[in-house]
């Protein structure tokens, strides 16, 4: 004889309708952001081992995945160069050379479509032959007010080239409000910055940094001096209370799926569009196991995005986001 219960959560889980119905938390495509890596030579887009299907484009095939973008209805994307070894040096002065890569990007993809936004990486860690986001002293340490001077630089050709958000991910203290000094008095009020507000000294950035070629030796950077430690919370809300009083108009959690407690303890404290970026050995991880058999890849990689915008999270950086893209507009065709 059946129970005699009067609420049975399972009647909402009964059928692919009513799942659907009561979803609390959906895919739009206005949440994603496409990264993308480039470097300055000829010929094909290089795959990179370590992230299978992401590509270290060329000036002309990144312009043309700019276009196939567009056509998706991807609203933006994220510019990381990859610099050649013979144009970097310790003060990483190629930032701010009128030859870098960078800014032809830039003002290539505004060509193909003014709409679509482009967030500019503002950090030294692509230019510099130590491969660390900020200037070194003479003992070997990071100088904090050096390097903001260096990122004022960085970020102003960054705007003057089109950029329309600038990303400062160095995690230097005080950047936010230089940068944000240095945008207005050029006139560039109307420019926005999504602040790297914790970004954590993780060990998921590998294959980020093989696909930017940044990593001068076998032996990781240790940079736990300016990014933060992934024991610590409390130190994440400091860090973007003061981005966030310094100017910034998104603040961004770095990695994303390893740190959903962050995101959803910083999503309660500020009223500020919050981005997470899901990272490049987040991405691998995913990809290693549904090669091996071990994870089915659409439902893993499905998952994982959906708890990074279940946690607070509405823009979400992914290596994913091009594919999610076509298949929300595939559904979409679908239910039309």
């Amino acid at each position: 004889m059946p129970l005699q219960l009067l609420r049975r959560p399972r009647r909402n889980r009964h059928t692919a309708s009513i799942r659907a119905l009561v979803q609390e938390t959906k895919f739009h495509r206005e949440n994603f952001v496409q990264p993308l890596f480039f470097h300055a030579g000829e010929g094909s887009p290089e795959p990179i081992d370590a992230m299978p299907g992401v590509l270290r484009h060329t000036l002309s095939s990144l312009l043309e995945e700019c276009r196939t973008l567009v056509d998706l209805g991807m609203p933006a994307v994220a510019l990381f160069p990859c610099i050649e070894p013979s144009e970097k040096n310790p003060e990483g002065t190629h930032a701010t050379d009128s030859s870098n890569i960078l800014y032809r990007a830039i003002e290539g993809i505004k060509k193909v479509s003014a709409n679509l936004m482009i967030i500019a990486d503002v950090a030294l860690d692509p230019y510099t032959s130590h491969g660390h986001d900020g200037l070194l002293t003479e003992k070997g340490e990071v100088d904090n007010d050096s390097t903001i001077e260096a990122l004022i630089r960085l970020a102003l050709l960054e705007a003057e080239a089109g950029a329309d958000l600038l990303a400062p991910s160095d995690m230097m203290d005080g950047r936010i409000r230089a940068i944000r000094h240095a945008l207005d008095r050029a006139s560039f009020e109307d420019r926005g910055i999504m602040a790297y507000s914790a970004k954590y000294a993780s060990a998921y950035y590998t294959p980020f940094r093989e696909a930017l070629q940044s990593r001068p030796g076998a032996i990781p950077l240790d940079k736990k001096s300016y990014q933060m430690d992934p024991a610590n919370t409390r130190e994440a809300l400091l860090e973007a209370k003061l981005d966030e009083e310094e100017g910034a108009d998104i603040l961004l959690i770095k990695p994303a799926g390893l740190y959903l407690d962050v995101i959803s303890s910083i999503r309660k404290m500020t009223l500020l569009p919050l981005a997470a970026y899901q990272v490049s050995g987040e991405y691998a991880q995913i990809c290693a196991a549904a090669r091996a058999g071990w994870l089915d890849y659409q439902a893993a990689r499905d998952e994982s995005l959906i708890a990074i915008k279940r946690a607070g999270a509405s823009i979400i950086l992914s290596y994913f986001s091009a594919e999610v893209l076509k298949e929300l507009n595939q559904q979409k065709l679908c239910s039309s």
